[in-house]
């Protein structure tokens, strides 16, 4: 998940009622702005965007738009199987899905909260977490029946800890409220087996071999924000972010080291072939290529120069989402 989210993190629509939606839409919802997309078993993808817009196919080309209740912009989606999804958005909106990403449920939507969440995952089909802007992070046991809120004071400094602690004592109405906005924005959260990865502002770094419960912040290699952190074929890790940086692993994250990406864009997405080439999406269309695991990069642009947001390998082709909505992109091998 991205900086373009951030921006619009306070712009909120009001909940309405679900209703039945006419597939008819689909070309419009299609062509506007989509924040991120996941493809399930090679068989189907989904999509979500703002106004609440979900969007569902099975060859990247024609799309249906899905039942959904709410009409706040959606950030991330993810499933665990072909039948079970969650997608989070702003105002701390949760929605779930069972029957494939056809129709939708409510499971949180907090408008008093007033910041976005911004990923979603989920370890089965009970237990999940959801994170978001500001340090948000939201846990389920249930499958999304109750989510608890968590705060993980550990990303803070110690002297923003020291502060909190002392404010606590003082004024504890004042320290709730300094608590939910001192910590960072977190902006992807994968999981790779048994250990998660979080990316987010600052310079976030971190990993945790217990589901989240806590979590030990990797070394700082550069103070801008991540976008994105995935294991690469070969068992590699690279993060991406700001001005065009990308950082690879050979150890799970100790050291690391930059790889050249020839841009200052915003990098925002990274996607895997499987054909063992490693693709990194971000602003201004930019679109590189790696064919040794991360190491060196080809640029691509696209020419209409849109930001590629997010994306996915599906079918021997890039399909990813964009300002202007579904944007299919073919890479010779």
């Amino acid at each position: 998940m991205r900086l373009l989210v951030i921006l619009l993190s306070f712009l909120t629509i009001p909940i309405i009622n679900a209703q039945p939606l006419d597939a008819r839409l689909a070309p419009l919802a299609s062509k506007s702005l989509l924040l991120d997309i996941i493809e399930i078993n090679q068989s189907k993808l989904v999509a979500v965007g703002e106004r609440g817009h979900i969007l569902l196919s099975s060859d990247g080309v024609d799309w249906q738009q899905a039942q959904v209740p709410v009409q706040v912009t959606l950030t991330a989606v993810y499933f665990i199987d072909e039948m079970h999804g969650w997608a989070v958005g702003h105002d701390a909106t949760i929605l779930s899905s069972k029957d494939g990403g056809v129709s939708w449920q409510v499971q949180q939507h907090l408008p008093e909260v007033e910041k976005p969440l911004l990923d979603v995952l989920f370890f089965d089909r009970n237990t999940g977490v959801a994170v978001g802007a500001y340090g948000l992070f939201y846990r389920t046991n249930d499958g999304g029946q109750h989510w608890t809120i968590e705060y993980h004071n550990e990303f803070l400094y110690p002297e923003d800890q020291a502060y909190l602690a002392e404010l606590k004592l003082d004024d504890e109405v004042a320290y709730l409220d300094e608590q939910s906005s001192i910590l960072p924005h977190f902006n992807r959260v994968v999981a790779d087996g048994r250990t998660l990865y979080l990316a987010g502002e600052l310079g976030l770094i971190a990993k945790s071999n217990n589901f989240g419960v806590s979590w030990q912040r990797l070394d700082e290699i550069y103070p801008g924000s991540f976008y994105d952190i995935d294991r690469t074929q070969e068992g590699n890790l690279v993060v991406v972010g700001l001005r065009g940086h990308i950082f690879r692993s050979l150890k799970n994250g100790t050291p690391w080291q930059a790889s050249d990406s020839h841009v200052t864009a915003l990098l925002s997405s990274i996607v895997l072939s499987d054909d063992q080439r490693v693709f990194i999406l971000g602003n201004n269309g930019v679109l590189l290529e790696s064919r040794d695991d991360g190491a060196t990069f080809t640029k691509h642009v696209q020419k209409d120069g849109k930001a590629l947001i997010a994306g996915v390998w599906y079918k021997n082709k890039i399909i990813a989402v964009s300002d202007v909505g579904i944007k299919t992109i073919n890479i010779t091998k």
